[in-house]
C-alpha cells in the first residue's frame, strides 16, 4: 500500500479449505511480510470457474477462504484483502492482453497439457515433443462435444499473468507447478512493453521468502499435501476427525535394524513432526526409530496433538469470523476499493496505450 515498498501478490483458488501445506508453505510467511511490503493477498474466483463449480458452492469457498486468511493471521489494515471479481478492470484487461498472446503458447503449456488430456481422458505421452505437440492439437480439435476443454482453460495464463501486472507486482510467490505462467507473465510483459515502446509492466519474479522452501507432504505416503489428492489436514478440521486422518497415514513395517534409512512415508511423518513439534519431541523420535524401539502408533498420537496446538487457535478463530458477517462484508469492501485503485490506473495506462481513447 505504501509507494516506497516492494509490491507482494498472490492469490489462491476457491476450490476448498486451505490445508497444513498452504499455511507453512505460504500463509505464515505472508504473514510475515506484511510489514515489510505493499501486501496484496486476493481469492481467484475468476480462475476457478475454470472447473465449472456448483454457483452456491463457489460463493462459500469464497468465504470460507477468506475467513481462513484472516484466522491465519493476514491483517486487512497492514495488507490489502481482496476477491478477484471484485475487481471488474481484470477482467477488461484479460481480454486485451489476450490480444497479444499466441494459442499455440498457450496450448504448450504444461497444465494445460496435462489438464485438458485428464478432461478428455487422454493419456500422458511416451516423450514430449513437436509431435506430441501436434497430436495433442489434433486431440483438441477433434474432441467430440461431450468431452470439452473450455477456452477459461487454455488462458488461464493470461488471467494469471493480468491478475501480476495490473497491480505491478514484482514478487510473487509461486510453486513449482506455477513457475511456467510466470515465466509467460515476463514474456507477455515484456512483449507489451516493446510493441508499444513503453516501460509500463515490469517484470514479475519468484519471491521464494529467502531459505529453504517448506514442502509439507500429505498423508499418503507420496507427493505433496493437497486438495485434489485428498491428503490433506484441512485447518479447520476439528480434533475427532484430525486425530483420525493422522492415524490413518500410511507406515511400513519398521526398521528391522538399527539405522535403517527411512521409507519415502515414514520421513513424510517426520517432516510433519518437524513442522509442528518441539525438537526434544523430534529427536525421541528420531533415536527410537534408529534403534528400531518405534512405536508408529505412539509417533501418530504425538504428531495428531502437536498439529492440533498449532490448528486449534486458527480453527477457533475461523469460526468465529465466519459468524461476523458485517466484519467480512467491510474486509472485502476495503480490499476491493485498494486493489481497484491500482487496477484502474494500469488499465487506464493500458487502455491510452493501445489506442483506446474517448474522444
Amino acid at each position: 500500500m505504501a509507494d516506497n515498498k516492494e509490491i507482494v501478490l498472490s492469490g489462491i483458488r476457491s476450490t476448498g479449505n486451505l490445508h497444513l501445506g498452504n499455511y507453512y508453505g505460504a500463509l505464515s510467511k505472508f504473514v510475515r511480510l506484511q510489514n515489510d511490503y505493499d501486501c496484496n493477498f486476493f481469492i481467484a474466483d475468476l480462475h476457478a470457474l475454470t472447473t465449472s463449480p456448483d454457483p452456491s458452492q463457489l460463493h462459500a469457498n469464497v468465504k470460507n477462504i477468506l475467513a481462513e486468511y484472516l484466522a491465519a493471521g493476514i491483517d486487512p489494515e497492514k495488507s490489502t484483502i481482496f476477491i478477484q471479481s471484485d475487481v471488474p478492470e481484470i477482467s477488461e484487461m484479460y481480454l486485451l492482453l489476450n490480444m497479444h498472446v499466441g494459442i499455440g503458447e498457450l496450448m504448450r503449456t504444461t497444465s494445460f497439457k496435462d489438464k485438458a488430456r485428464k478432461a478428455l481422458g487422454i493419456g500422458a505421452p511416451a516423450q514430449e515433443g513437436e509431435a506430441d505437440d501436434e497430436a495433442f492439437e489434433k486431440e483438441i480439435i477433434g474432441a467430440s462435444t461431450n468431452k470439452r476443454v473450455n477456452a477459461g482453460l487454455l488462458t488461464y495464463p493470461t488471467l494469471m499473468a493480468v491478475d501480476i501486472l495490473i497491480q505491478k507486482a514484482t514478487k510473487v510467490p509461486v510453486g513449482k507447478d506455477q513457475e511456467q505462467h510466470l515465466e509467460l507473465t515476463r514474456r507477455f510483459a515484456r512483449r507489451f512493453n516493446s510493441f508499444y515502446g513503453v516501460e509500463l509492466f515490469p517484470e514479475p519474479y519468484n519471491f521464494d521468502f529467502g531459505g529453504k522452501p517448506v514442502k509439507v507432504p500429505g498423508l499418503d505416503g507420496s507427493g505433496k499435501m493437497g486438495k485434489s489428492e485428498g491428503n490433506c489436514i484441512y485447518l479447520i478440521d476439528d480434533p475427532k476427525v484430525l486425530r483420525k486422518k493422522v492415524m490413518r497415514a500410511t507406515t511400513d513395517e519398521g526398521p528391522k535394524e538399527p539405522n535403517s534409512p527411512m521409507s519415502e512415508p515414514v520421513a513424510n511423518l517426520f517432516t510433519l513432526l518437524e513442522l509442528t513439534s518441539a525438537p526434544d519431541v523430534v529427536q525421541h523420535f528420531r533415536d527410537a526409530y534408529a534403534d528400531c524401539s518405534i512405536r508408529y502408533g505412539d509417533l501418530k498420537k504425538q504428531l495428531a496433538e502437536d498439529i492440533l496446538a498449532v490448528t486449534t487457535p486458527i480453527r477457533d478463530r475461523i469460526n468465529d469470523i465466519m459468524a461476523d458477517e458485517a466484519y467480512l462484508r467491510r474486509v472485502v469492501a476495503q480490499g476491493a476499493e485498494r486493489a481497484r485503485e491500482r487496477a484502474a490506473a494500469t488499465l487506464a495506462e493500458v487502455r491510452h496505450v493501445m489506442g483506446i481513447r474517448k474522444f
